[in-house]
């Protein structure tokens, strides 16, 4: 949808096509006046310009910029500095970007805006949540800035379809609640992705895992073992996929599936699926079991699944179990012994009558090692756990750590974990199925306190 088409769709009751009042208090209605004259001078000038998609966003931004100066010059009423500034910041973010929150989106502390109506914005910074001096005119106005991003990845948000899940361009994900479901304000949630994607370097600068773990991970990776990566609500299940995933060699074909697009793989020949929701009528509905049955179909040398939290469990095991091995999945559990049971759960949802023996001998053959991951008390995001899935004893699926977080080390004087993710000493059995892709993990591998060293090509 082009620019110009988005804006008028968020033309206010008056028609006087403005989009809204950005962060201008809401008392001061004489520049709200000429906030909306302004705009409106913008539209009839820059029109034509806006349909352009030849234009680059550089390129418009300034032609935008020029033409505000412009519209202000000829305003009667004297402005100062500070207000002209502002009314040309924030009507700029309304038309080229999301109006209050576009600095919020610029902002790189910034990892999560949470807006729980249109005066009350919060945001995530280093873990911790605090508020933020920006706010939106009216419950309208947050309406519009909802609809103008459900529109760019086609998806629609009304009274019939309250709920919608969608994407910025960058792969930010976003979730929006509206009345009459949302009491109070719409609601919406965005999740940011770093504008350069997170690598395995930056995780170990964090804390989030060791360089002896991450080690061990690449090898598991290129070995082609089957990976699932546990975790709570904003624990960066998904970042820590997309990490993993880019150890996928880049001569294999690796075909994703999501519900909104945010995997952001680098090698060269990766495909991308991702679900729609019904229509209006209530149909046409594609979900995340129909894609991942598609897969099997289109040759994949991997299969990397955003997020299993339905009967597509079913068909990922069975494709992990068939020949599609080295795929990766999420799915929420806090624990990877309750990742176990509600992969169980999760089969059951597929809608067949199948024995729970059956289920867990599907998942002990199929998953290979569990990632767990955790957000601790100080912020943090760190992996607890790698765990091996060693087999079945009796009806029981058999777990075994091979790497665990420290928690013995205790806090520093910031209330920071100072523990880190070390080996427990216990030799995974799938060493051998790793020697037989040329992968050969030396005893120090799994040794606390030795040397850290992969050889074979696991290691790059």
């Amino acid at each position: 949808m082009s620019l110009y088409k988005r804006l008028n769709d968020g033309t206010d009751d008056d028609g006087d096509g403005a989009v809204g009042l950005g962060s201008l208090p809401r008392g001061n209605t004489g520049l709200a006046e000429i906030r909306h004259r302004v705009h409106g001078t913008l539209i009839d000038e820059l029109g034509p310009i806006l349909y352009d998609k030849n234009m680059s966003e550089d390129d418009l931004r300034h032609r935008v910029q020029a033409a505000l100066q412009n519209a202000l010059a000829q305003e009667r009423t004297p402005l100062s500095a500070a207000d002209k500034a502002q009314l040309i910041q924030d009507v700029s973010d309304d038309i080229l970007g999301y109006g209050p929150i576009d600095k919020l989106l610029r902002d790189e502390d910034v990892t999560e805006i949470m807006c729980n109506g249109p005066d009350q914005i919060y945001v995530e910074r280093s873990g911790k949540l605090g508020t933020e001096q920006v706010a939106f005119v009216d419950e309208e106005h947050l309406r519009r800035m909802i609809d103008k991003i459900v529109a760019q990845v086609g998806r629609r948000i009304d009274e019939s379809s309250p709920l919608c899940d969608a994407r910025l361009p960058d792969g930010s994900r976003v979730n929006a609640v509206i009345s009459p479901l949302a009491v109070g304000g719409p609601f919406l949630t965005i999740r940011k992705f770093a504008a350069d994607p997170l690598r395995i370097d930056d995780l170990i600068r964090f804390g989030t895992l060791s360089v002896h773990a991450a080690r061990f991970l690449q090898a598991c990776i290129v070995g082609k073992l089957n990976v699932v990566v546990s975790g709570g609500t904003g624990t960066g299940k998904t970042t820590t996929l997309n990490v993993l995933s880019s150890f996928i060699p880049t001569e294999e074909r690796i075909i994703t599936v999501e519900d909104a697009k945010e995997l952001q793989l680098h090698q060269d020949h990766v495909l991308s699926l991702e679900t729609r929701p019904p229509n209006v009528e209530g149909k046409g509905e594609v979900t995340i079991r129909d894609l991942v049955k598609n897969t099997l179909r289109m040759r994949p040398d991997r299969i990397v699944v955003g997020e299993c939290r339905s009967g597509e469990a079913l068909d990922m095991l069975q494709a992990m179990n068939t020949g599609h091995d080295g795929s990766l999945t999420t799915l929420h559990a806090n624990t990877p012994r309750d990742a176990l049971s509600r992969m169980e759960t999760l089969v059951l949802m597929a809608g067949y009558d199948l024995p729970v023996r059956a289920i867990r001998e599907q998942i002990s053959s199929a998953v290979d090692l569990i990632v767990q991951l955790q957000r601790l008390r100080d912020g943090t995001r760190r992996i607890t756990h790698i765990t091996e899935v060693a087999g079945m004893e009796g009806d029981i699926i058999t777990l075994q750590d091979v790497f665990l977080f420290d928690f013995a080390s205790g806090v520093d004087e910031h209330g920071r974990f100072k523990g880190d993710l070390k080996p427990t000493g216990v030799r995974p059995k799938f060493t051998q199925k790793l020697a037989d892709h040329g992968i050969r993990l030396g005893p120090e591998m799994f040794t606390p306190g030795m040397g850290e060293a992969v050889t074979g090509k696991g290691k790059r």
